[in-house]
């Protein structure tokens, strides 16, 4: 939550604005003494590096008797000067004699008067500054050294580490954010897509405006709530809505804030938070991200010695199990990794429930385009059911960037407004990647990606348990150098047995059409093999869907990697069982790769025609895609013939003629999906 401005003084927990004259006359004093101390000590090194000779009244004496003073200064104690020469080589030149006042008479001074008007030594008397002036000089430094040592270590100590920072001053202080509602300026309006989730929000909220109302049956508040949820589905977006709905103080901090390379800086900031959200009750306090400091200890969780995460931890675990039941706090985290997280934490009594903040389904994703899409211009064409129904698997932050990304196509294309063209290029490129219009492609290649695609698309449209086809390019876009794209008429939360192998055969589809036509293949499959492995494994190990293997689940189990545990092999099963799950996945593998070469062997002239197409217009869309398998022709004119009718002295050219291809014999009809 970086976009919330902070209304007080977060670092130092008081009310003045960091700005304010106090702090600011305040940071001025203090450069003034340490500058002032500086030259305190230039002049000592100074005073150190001129040293005076000490001198007894004899060799004085003989001194100004040999006229050998320039010049000398008397005071009560002592008579201070400098010589023409000293005496001995190195000597310095200045010299000082100290006497007792009540032994020297009136007589011994004048004689030294008359000795210094006969050598002509400048002489001046000081009676008024020496014993003051040699304390000042001697005591005036050491107070400025005790001075500079109070206000710039133990004040700032005091005053940036307090009781929880102790001798570390500001890295133990909490680097947390205060907004309020006028800071915020998001409310619920702006969460759509996550109803359930809101509700239990609103709960909170309405026990912070009126607590009593709970109390009054002996009720007790929840101390801490805990969104769950993947990345970008808006825990953080929720979290701020109820910073903007509630009123009260919000108190946002990330987990990674409280972790330093001292060990004990997070305890001390968790305690610094906790006691100043107490001070400032009823009040909010979110902690993102939190599992950078929850996560489970024990095996695997510390390295030996004191862990700082481990120690900041147990301050959490501490501070939300001391609340209370007249603390107004309510503590609220979010993270997208709930497995990981210590037990202890998410016990009730600390995080008393996790609200889970799901991938909207499509009516979701349709609120969550409106909300988007007030900020931007819309044309007329613009249907955002139909765009929410191709975004299946989105997230909320998926479809903000397709909003935002279509208006920036738009404005590049100097629009008025935003068309659905922009927002389907904007949804392909967000999933995809921006499509490579001006790459360079070997012919050979473009052909076989053509087939290629042209199988996946026959069999998307033929199989009945597959979702229908969208479209289907060439156009290199990210990574891939051609896609066939889908829309689902509804989102799945589960998948039935039919559908999983109609989508094994879909994706076999594509390494089969090229090595029916072209007599060779390529390394493009690779997404494929990889995606239909991974669906096959699973449908043998997690989901009981082969009937040799039975109904036990032999998958990866996450909970051994979060404790640590490593089993021999790195499986809980036999090496015979491991071998029997190899046959049943190679032969689902095997069977649909034989059922669709069987199927595209028999409909080869419509892969033909699909291909064909694909050359000539690089992308198709389900109704063409369909006209092509009825055995109809397309006749819009391709790029290459709009840009010869705007070409002076050229008419729009007549398509050339092209035979009908022969009606085929479909043989048995679409292959059905076995049970």
């Amino acid at each position: 939550m970086s976009d919330l401005k902070p209304d007080r003084d977060d670092r130092q927990g008081g009310d003045r604005p960091p700005g304010s004259p106090m702090r600011m006359s305040r940071g001025v004093v203090g450069w003034v003494i340490f500058i002032v101390f500086s030259l305190m000590l230039v002049m000592m090194a100074m005073g150190q590096m001129d040293d005076r000779v000490k001198l007894s009244m004899d060799e004085f004496m003989t001194e100004l008797e040999n006229g050998n003073i320039a010049k000398m200064v008397i005071q009560a104690d002592r008579i201070t000067g400098e010589r023409e020469a000293p005496a001995k080589p190195g000597e310095p030149a200045k010299f000082e004699v100290e006497w007792q006042a009540h032994a020297i008479d009136s007589k011994f001074v004048k004689d030294i008067l008359d000795l210094a008007r006969q050598h002509g030594t400048e002489v001046r008397s000081d009676n008024n500054s020496g014993l003051l002036l040699n304390l000042l000089i001697n005591i005036v430094p050491w107070i400025l050294v005790f001075a500079f040592i109070w206000f710039f270590v133990f004040r700032q100590l005091r005053g940036f580490g307090g009781g929880a920072g102790g001798m570390l001053g500001n890295f133990g202080r909490s680097r947390h954010r205060v907004s309020t509602k006028e800071h915020t300026n998001v409310t619920f309006n702006d969460v759509a897509g996550v109803d359930e989730a809101k509700d239990e929000c609103t709960e909170i909220i309405e026990f912070l405006k009126n607590p009593k109302r709970f109390q009054r049956l002996g009720g007790r508040i929840p101390r801490g709530v805990l969104l769950v949820g993947d990345p970008g589905c808006g825990k953080t977006l929720l979290a701020k809505a109820i910073a903007g709905e509630a009123d009260v103080p919000f108190f946002s901090i990330s987990g990674s804030d409280f972790v330093e390379m001292f060990v004990g800086v997070g305890a001390s900031r968790v305690r610094d938070l906790f006691k100043q959200a107490k001070d400032n009750s009823p009040c909010i306090v979110f902690l993102d991200e939190i599992d950078a400091v929850g996560r489970r200890r024990g095996a695997g969780f510390s390295s030996g010695g004191h862990d700082e995460r481990e120690q900041t931890l147990n301050a959490i675990l501490v501070e939300m199990d001391g609340f209370d039941s007249s603390d107004q706090v309510i503590v609220i985290a979010a993270t997208n990794r709930a497995d990981v997280l210590d037990p202890a934490l998410i016990r009730p009594g600390r995080f008393d429930r996790q609200v889970y903040v799901p991938l909207p389904d499509v009516k979701g994703r349709l609120e969550i385009l409106r909300v988007h899409a007030k900020k931007i211009k819309l044309g007329p064409d613009v249907d955002l059911q139909r765009l929410a129904r191709g975004t299946p698997m989105f997230s909320g932050a998926d479809l903000a960037a397709i909003i935002n990304e279509a208006a920036l196509l738009a404005t590049l294309a100097n629009k008025d407004y935003v068309e659905m063209e922009d927002l389907e290029e904007a949804r392909d490129k967000v999933r995809w990647g921006r499509a490579k219009k001006s790459r360079v492609i070997d012919e050979k290649e473009r052909i076989a990606t053509a087939y290629h695609e042209a199988g996946h698309a026959f069999m998307q449209c033929t199989l009945p348990d597959t979702d229908p086809l969208h479209k289907v390019s060439i156009i290199p876009r990210g990574p891939y150098g051609g896609a066939s794209f889908t829309l689902p008429e509804k989102d799945r939360t589960n998948y039935s047995q039919k559908w999983l192998l109609s989508t094994v055969r879909v994706l076999c589809a594509g390494r089969i059409a090229e090595e029916l036509v072209l007599g060779d293949v390529n390394t493009g499959a690779s997404a494929d093999i990889r995606q239909a492995t991974e669906l096959a494994r699973k449908m043998v190990t997690e989901w009981g869907m082969s009937k040799r293997v039975g109904f036990v689940y032999y998958g990866d189990d996450d909970r051994r990697g979060a404790m640590g545990i490593e089993l021999p092999g790195g499986h809980d099963y036999s090496a015979q069982t491991a071998e029997v799950i190899d046959q049943e996945v190679r032969q689902l593998l095997d069977d649909a790769y034989n059922d669709t070469r069987r199927t595209l062997e028999a409909n080869r002239d419509k892969l033909e025609a699909i291909a064909q197409a694909l050359l000539k217009y690089e992308t198709l869309d389900a109704s063409e895609v369909l006209r092509l398998i009825r055995g109809e022709r397309l006749d819009r004119p391709t790029l290459d013939d709009l840009l010869d009718a705007e070409m002076p002295g050229k008419g729009t050219p007549a398509p050339k003629p092209r035979p009908a291809p022969p009606e085929p014999e479909l043989g048995p009809g679409p292959l059905p999906a076995p049970s």
